[in-house]
């Protein structure tokens, strides 16, 4: 005999207070308390923290793809220039195939101890590291030990790395009112373009400015002892931050569940939570390899591939991201009204349709069309770089958010992005197609069009396991009182 549906069910007949009962105890509605109203003050420095934080990141590592050429000459045995390129590129992924081991560690150290106290740590371990590059003896002086002490430094930088970006963005998205949580996420990548287009002017200048021999001998490693006085900087704002509402309602709720969550073992912390990784691991692929494509590789492309002058080619790159910077909040504000995943899935849309005809301009080689192919791929890439940051701690539970993100994102990271450069230049070498690039981009577009189909809409709703979050208390009112309507 075939079940009757719910709406024509006895039991519904018959005990509609009984069901209703039953309905509440599941989902009791939201009391005032429930409802987490966020001062806007406090965003916003949270908010200044967080991308600060993320902007020294990528000019640390900004200023190492920029410098890539000579990095390469200084540090590596002299004889071939493409080798010494590829050695320099081999260093920068070297720094990734740490970051998950950095997630691991400082991700579930963020779920149990805290996330401002983790990010602080994150912030010194860069900044220390950044310095210490700018410091190293190069080969002509130390000969092997040289490289060897890069790469430790570059694994150090990437190891703290590891848990940056995910309690960064996890710290912005838990201080965010739910209903702008696309406008001030946003300002994360902002802060990462920022960090770009500085390491970026920074090494336009002093290529400009020095002669080829004195950029080769001491030049470069002005832009690594810069890192310091900004890391100190960044230090002082994130350690006058308060802890995210979320964890702290987290604590005063269950003063257990952080703790149980970074001790219960990696397998069992990880669970329930593979399709939400996976997700993350995709969406990240094709962000990051979109991304390290036109940021970072981009200027050895120009420079080495096509012959473009290097600083044209950083001049073209560093006008792409004042555009983006320009626009970055102005989408994610707009990601506040429509959704994460239109615009996720125009970027990816975009960027399928686009690299193509983008690369073609940009081989062309003159100004107008290096520079139109650029910034056909930097207005592709605007969507990954506005609503990212807010639509990833959304897959996430708060109990292992930090945890989980960061796992996910920097494995991703580890295998796709910062091996890039490194497999673009290989790839342009074995097949000898300067349209390389442009085919890598698209088959990091299918995957982002797969990854926002299977996600699930996150705007203007609360993140899992936290409470509403509001930007008054008028709101809040409002939210309570229209449960009874």
């Amino acid at each position: 005999m075939p079940l009757q549906p719910v709406h024509d069910s006895p039991v519904r007949t018959r005990h509609p207070f009984l069901l209703r009962a039953i309905r509440r105890r599941k989902h009791p509605p939201l009391r005032r308390t429930d409802i987490t109203v966020t001062d806007e003050k406090s965003v916003k420095r949270a908010v200044k923290a967080a991308a600060l934080g993320n902007a020294m990141e990528w000019f640390d590592f900004g200023i190492y793809s920029y410098l890539a050429v000579t990095i390469g000459k200084v540090f590596f045995p002299p004889g071939n220039d493409n080798a010494q390129i590829l050695s320099s590129f081999a260093t920068f992924a070297a720094a990734f195939l740490v970051r998950p081991l950095g997630g691991m560690f400082f991700g579930p150290l963020g779920d149990r101890i805290g996330r401002k106290k983790v990010l602080s740590l994150t912030m010194i371990m860069m900044a220390s590291s950044t310095l210490a590059i700018g410091l190293v003896p190069g080969y002509a002086s130390i000969g092997f030990w040289a490289p060897v002490l890069l790469i430790a430094f570059r694994m150090l930088q990437g190891f703290s790395t590891g848990g940056e970006y995910g309690g960064a963005s996890t710290f912005i998205a838990e201080y965010s009112p739910d209903k702008r949580r696309g406008f001030f996420g946003s300002f994360l990548e902002f802060g990462t373009l920022i960090g770009y287009t500085t390491a970026a002017g920074l090494v336009t200048v002093l290529t400009v400015a020095l002669p080829h021999s004195a950029m080769q001998s001491w030049g470069w490693r002005v832009p690594f002892l810069v890192a310091a006085p900004i890391g100190l900087i960044g230090l002082y704002l994130r350690l006058k931050l308060d802890e995210t509402p979320a964890f702290q309602k987290l604590a005063d709720d269950d003063g257990s569940a952080a703790d149980t969550a970074s001790h219960s073992g990696f397998l069992q912390r990880m669970r329930g939570q593979w399709r939400a990784m996976v997700l993350c691991v995709a969406l990240v692929a094709a962000f990051n390899i979109t991304d390290y494509m036109l940021l970072s590789y981009m200027p050895t492309y120009l420079s080495n591939t096509l012959g473009y002058g290097t600083t044209s080619a950083l001049v073209s790159i560093i006008v792409v991201m004042l555009v983006l910077m320009a626009a970055i909040t102005f989408v994610g504000r707009f990601s506040d009204r429509i959704g994460r995943k239109p615009v996720l899935m125009a970027g990816s849309l975009g960027f399928l349709v686009l690299a193509v005809p983008s690369f073609l301009l940009i081989r062309h080689g003159t100004t107008v069309t290096v520079f139109a192919g650029l910034l056909l791929l930097g207005l592709c890439l605007l969507p990954y770089v506005s609503v990212m940051s807010a639509s990833l701690p959304a897959l996430f539970p708060t109990q292992v958010r930090y945890g989980s993100l960061s796992i996910a994102f920097n494995i991703s990271v580890s295998l796709f992005g910062g091996t890039t450069p490194l497999v673009i230049e290989a790839l342009i070498g074995g097949f000898h197609d300067d349209l390389v690039p442009a085919y890598y981009t698209m088959a990091a577009a299918v995957v982002g069009v797969v990854a926002t189909a299977a996600m699930k809409e996150s705007a203007r709703k609360p993140l899992k396991g936290s409470p509403p979050s509001v930007a008054t208390k008028d709101e809040a009112i409002d939210l309570v009182e229209s449960q009874h309507a």
